[in-house]
């Protein structure tokens, strides 16, 4: 069983993810297009499938909220979609947040730490 004081910060879950093979992002660009890093391919909310989410809390100030989600795409790619919350979001509008509504979930337990 892993030191659950191993997995408190967004920077210490990147990085396990990483060491599973899950590095690349999900990104929305100023266009609101969804896009895999590094591929031109504009995904729909039904190309991917949310497996797992992870939510983080600034402790002295709620600005520093942030979510990570593991995400698959119908090709098996795994990546991220990491997002801030609160009054300052990665994405500003509400493009990114009606986009990521419409991503089905499937909790996965493959990523449980």
């Amino acid at each position: 069983m892993e030191n659950s004081d191993e997995m408190t910060t967004l920077s210490q879950v990147m990085a396990k993810m990483s060491k599973r093979g899950v590095s690349r992002e999900f990104r929305m660009n100023e266009n609101g297009e969804m896009k895999f890093e590094n591929s031109e391919k504009n995904y729909q909310p039904e190309d991917l499938t949310i497996i797992k989410s992870y939510r983080f809390e600034g402790d002295s100030n709620p600005d520093d909220n942030a979510v990570l989600y593991v995400v698959k795409d119908t090709g098996g790619n795994m990546g991220m979609i990491i997002d801030s919350y609160g009054a300052d979001s990665n994405y500003p509008g509400e493009k990114f947040d009606e986009f990521l509504r419409e991503i089905p979930i499937h909790e996965s337990d493959e990523f449980n730490f």
